[in-house]
Order: C-alpha cells, then sequence, then structure tokens
C-alpha cells in the first residue's frame, strides 16, 4: 500500500505543474488589462504604468509564472487586484461555504440515488423501477439554473418557508444556516442522485445475478438478508467511489448555482474575478480546486484498493 500511495503522490507532481502551466498561460489569453481596471475612470498613465510595475505585469509571461509559483509554494497566492487582499486569505473565507453546500449535496445524492437504485434493482420491471429510471432521466436532463429558479419560487415566493437567497455560517446560527443552503444543495446534488441511481441499479442487478447470490438464496437465507448482507456490501463499494469523485466535480460545478442564490463561496468569487481581471484570485481559486479534486482521486483510488487488493498492481 505503501509503495503505491508514493507511487501516486509521485504521479500528481507532474500533473498539478502542468495543471498551474495551463491556469496561467489561459489566464493570459483573457481580453483587457488588469492595470487599466484598477487604475479606474482617471487612467493616468503613470498611475498605470505604476501599477504594471508593483505587480510585475510589465515583466515577460514567463518571469510571471516564475514569481507566482515561488509565491504559492510557500503559501502565498499573491494580492488581489480589486479587493487589496491576500488571494490566501479570500480563499480560506470563500472555500468552507462551498465545502458545506459539497457536502450537503453529496449527503442529499446518496439518500436519495442509492436507495432508489437498490429498490428499482430488487423490483426490476416494477412501477417502482419505472418511476426511479423516470426520475433518474429527469436528474440528468434538468438544468440547474431552471430547478433552482423553480424552488425559489415554490419554497420561497409561493410558500414563504425558504430564504430565497443569501448565507449564513454553520457556527453562527446552523437552522439558518441549513434553511439558507438546503435549495442549492438540492440542485447540486440532483444530478448527481440520478447518476448514483443508475450505477447503483446496474451494480445491484449484476450483484443479484451473481453466483454466491444464488447461494445464499439456496440455503434458506431471507431475502432482506440476502439484500442487505450480501448483494450491497459488493455492489456499492464502486458507488461510494464515484460519489467520492463527485464532489469534486460540485467544486466546479457550483459557480453557477451560487450566483443563483447569491452564496458566497468559490463560484461567486471566480466569477467576480473573471469580469474584474483580478488574475490573481482567478490562478488561486482554480489550482485549489484542482488540487482538491485530485486529493479527491487519490482518497478515491485508496478507499478502492483497500476493498480490492487485486488492483496494487
Amino acid at each position: 500500500m505503501l509503495n503505491f500511495l508514493a507511487r501516486r503522490l509521485v504521479q500528481i507532481v507532474p500533473t498539478l505543474f502542468f495543471v498551474s502551466v495551463l491556469i496561467f498561460s489561459l489566464q493570459q489569453l483573457l481580453p483587457g488589462d488588469p492595470a487599466l481596471v484598477m487604475a479606474g475612470e482617471e487612467r493616468d498613465p503613470a498611475v498605470i504604468e505604476q501599477i504594471r510595475h508593483q505587480y510585475r505585469l510589465d515583466q515577460p509571461v514567463p518571469v510571471q509564472y516564475a514569481y507566482w509559483i515561488k509565491g504559492v509554494l510557500s503559501g502565498d497566492f499573491g494580492e488581489s487586484l480589486r479587493n487589496k487582499m491576500p488571494v490566501r486569505e479570500l480563499i480560506a473565507q470563500k472555500l468552507p461555504v462551498t465545502l458545506q453546500l459539497g457536502s450537503m449535496a453529496i449527503l442529499i445524492a446518496f439518500c436519495i440515488g442509492i436507495p432508489a437504485g437498490i429498490v428499482a434493482a430488487v423490483k426490476k420491471g416494477t412501477a417502482w423501477d419505472y418511476g426511479a429510471n423516470f426520475f433518474a432521466l429527469w436528474g440528468i436532463s434538468t438544468p440547474n439554473f431552471w430547478l433552482g429558479i423553480m424552488l425559489i419560487f415554490l419554497f420561497s415566493i409561493e410558500l414563504g418557508w425558504l430564504p430565497a437567497s443569501g448565507y449564513v455560517p454553520l457556527t453562527e446560527n446552523w437552522r439558518a444556516s441549513l434553511a439558507a443552503t438546503i435549495m442549492p444543495a438540492f440542485v447540486l446534488g440532483n444530478a448527481i442522485a440520478a447518476i448514483l441511481m443508475r450505477h447503483t441499479r446496474s451494480a445491484m442487478l449484476q450483484v443479484l445475478e451473481s453466483d454466491y447470490v444464488r447461494t445464499a438464496r439456496a440455503k434458506g437465507l431471507s431475502e432482506r438478508s440476502v439484500i442487505l448482507k450480501h448483494a450491497m456490501r459488493n455492489a456499492l463499494t464502486p458507488i461510494i467511489t464515484l460519489g467520492a469523485l463527485e464532489l469534486g466535480t460540485l467544486l466546479s460545478g457550483a459557480v453557477l448555482t451560487e450566483q443563483i442564490f447569491s452564496i458566497p463561496g468559490f463560484g461567486k468569487l471566480i466569477v467576480d474575478a473573471v469580469f474584474n481581471r483580478d488574475y490573481a484570485v482567478v490562478q488561486g481559486v482554480v489550482l485549489v480546486t484542482a488540487t482538491v479534486y485530485i486529493t479527491l482521486n487519490l482518497i478515491a483510488d485508496v478507499a478502492y484498493i483497500l476493498v480490492n487488493p487485486r488492483l496494487r498492481g
């Protein structure tokens, strides 16, 4: 296991280096000049030149990259051109919000998708199976922005049960925090629940037709015991791995949902940064998101190896 872990960690280094180069290179292709944005309406040439020199925007791109990556390696992501704050502090403020939203979304996805997939497989060909498949098709094909607007219209405007927008920290008031994030979490988790349902149904159908399940039934075990103790344990292993990978996808997919519900997380931060040509913030947020995603991939691989040691080679 240690050899496998060391090999995977070594593979992560060039991946992160490539991601950092890609992020920095694509950033240079964005139209507009951040120095002009920072100078405001005065557009004094001396001030613009001073800003370019202060933030090394007058240096060649490779030199700018070298300074940036050197700072990143020491934990310094630079300073926000607009907020005049260290990017590290901005990330520390916004990341917990997005992680809370993503965790709630993946929890909702697991609670809906896995039971629905198990019921659909056990009751194959019945109304339960058709209903679960319809839900999966609806969940995958429904756009997040449409679902978000419909939920706001129903639960905020018509019923008045939940706030339409805003965010309350979990440590400040957990009830208000859950009320503010339950709708955006459901929007994010909806498509993942549909994906988990389809994979769970497929995995359960394969397991239920396997020899050891037939043997368990032949021994006279109850159907409940066969499903819960024998079939589910084997069928859900790849599903848990898939769920861990989807959590990484949520971090990048939260951009639109956070905008709809005015959640001050990574999504809103990066959208504002792109519109303001705030290069340092965009680079820092995208690099952290990529690092979290790669780390989750590593955790998923390790979990899979622990369950199935034959895959270590």
